[in-house]
């Protein structure tokens, strides 16, 4: 893993997006995530709609054992439809952590800074898992240009729970 800049917390405001929202077991998520990810490009190209920001892949509650609720989306503004809707991602603070290849030892690292720092995350326990108000993987490299995931800079932006200090 290449850590390119971070882990520190940042505030961010909030951005509309627009995704396409499934839930899919944790075994085959990444598989479902491309596929998801070629649907909502071919959507755009149809309806015309140019991306505000870079792609993303949202966990909005994470269950490893069972189902994970997950939204692949990008910052972009427009009107949905039965597919793909529109959201936000909320403005606050956020841990954010840079990286090119291997996810898990990047959410490893940021978990463990978090903790180190005595940092909260916005999270909740449901029945469904861990239901998160701020969980994204962001893709700084356009997937469209760049196909080998390897190569990606990808972003880890989690919100954290009140209003935590700019801490580097």
């Amino acid at each position: 893993m290449e850590v390119i800049d971070g882990p520190r917390v940042e505030y961010r405001d909030s951005r509309s997006t627009l995704g396409i929202r499934r839930r899919t077991p944790f075994r085959g998520m990444l598989a479902e995530r491309d596929r998801l990810l070629e649907s909502l490009v071919d959507w755009m190209r149809d309806n015309g709609v140019e991306p505000d920001g870079p792609f993303f892949l949202r966990l909005h509650t994470v269950d490893m054992a069972g189902d994970m609720d997950i939204e692949v989306g990008v910052f972009a503004t427009g009107t949905g439809d039965g597919m793909v809707t529109e959201g936000v991602v909320s403005a606050g603070s956020y841990v954010v952590l840079r990286y090119i290849n291997h996810s898990m030892r990047a959410h490893r690292l940021l978990f463990g800074w978090a903790d180190e720092q005595q940092i909260d995350f916005d999270v909740s326990e449901t029945d469904a898992g861990a239901a998160w108000a701020g969980r994204l993987e962001i893709y700084i490299t356009d997937p469209r240009t760049e196909p080998r995931k390897t190569r990606w800079e990808t972003e880890l932006a989690f919100l954290t729970r009140g209003q935590a200090q700019e801490i580097h």
